[in-house]
């Protein structure tokens, strides 16, 4: 018998004791995506129920689709880290985090299998349910933390949830004209590139100087929109895309 009843239905109890109360807010608004970026599920879901860790996840998605539930969505588990979103930055506070099981990047990032996502959109549209939360507030860690995190990465299928109506992925139209920004470039185009950016949510200081930062941030936004060029060089497509994901908010939506 499980300590407290699953907020998903599908879901596998297994608690973890790294939590705490929700700080500022009595609801989540956001869902963040992890990859777990370890060997083998059972040792990210012990990893992730381990005091010592210090870290922790609302749910764990395993490979053949199983969904542990580690945390209440009622409580504010430890899965952000230091992050920013829209003017935020105690994210752990305003979102329920999922941890899906993945090597990642350094121990052989594979694809994600359909049985995986498939539980990962039902765990989703429950959540978005329950609380209302909008497309765009539906992330990858990478989003909220550029650079210091990279998953869950380019091979996630974001377009496969969006179709779903989870989360955001513009395709633009054809752009006949391209163009390419890439570090050391200065000027308006910059300047642009980088409002967009922030107003979307992404932490980025308005410089007009395609320095190093700009550079993390724009590889940030090309795991999630761009999957196939992540190169940390923004195009007229990146721009496009961009200029989509402005042009729709939550409070245009409500």
């Amino acid at each position: 018998m499980s300590a407290w009843a699953p907020d998903h239905p599908d879901a596998e109890v297994v608690p973890s004791p790294n939590f705490g109360p929700r700080i500022g807010v009595t609801v989540p608004d956001m869902i963040i995506l992890h990859y777990t970026g370890m060997e083998t599920g059972e040792g990210a879901q012990n990893w992730l129920c381990n005091p010592e860790s210090q870290v922790s996840s609302h749910y764990l998605v395993h490979e053949d689709g199983r969904i542990v539930q580690m945390v209440r969505e009622s409580e504010r588990a430890w899965h952000a880290g230091k992050s920013f979103w829209a003017g935020a930055t105690d994210i752990n506070s305003r979102s329920v985090g999922i941890e899906i099981v993945n090597p990642g990047h350094i121990l052989g990032y594979s694809d994600f299998p359909a049985v995986q996502i498939a539980a990962v959109i039902r765990l989703c549209r429950g959540i978005v349910a329950r609380y209302g939360v909008f497309a765009e507030r539906i992330l990858a860690h990478s989003d909220i933390a550029p650079g210091r995190k990279v998953d869950p990465g380019e091979k996630f299928p974001w377009k496969t949830l969006c179709d779903e109506g989870l989360g955001r992925f513009p395709i633009p139209a054809h752009i006949g004209v391209d163009f390419v920004l890439r570090a050391g470039d200065s000027g308006e185009s910059v300047q642009n590139l980088q409002s967009l950016l922030a107003r979307y949510g992404y932490n980025i200081e308005i410089t007009g100087n395609f320095d190093a930062a700009t550079e993390t941030v724009v590889t940030a936004f090309q795991r999630h929109f761009q999957p196939e060029r992540v190169n940390g060089q923004a195009d007229a497509t990146s721009v496009q895309i961009l200029k989509t994901l402005v042009g729709r908010t939550g409070s245009d939506i409500a």
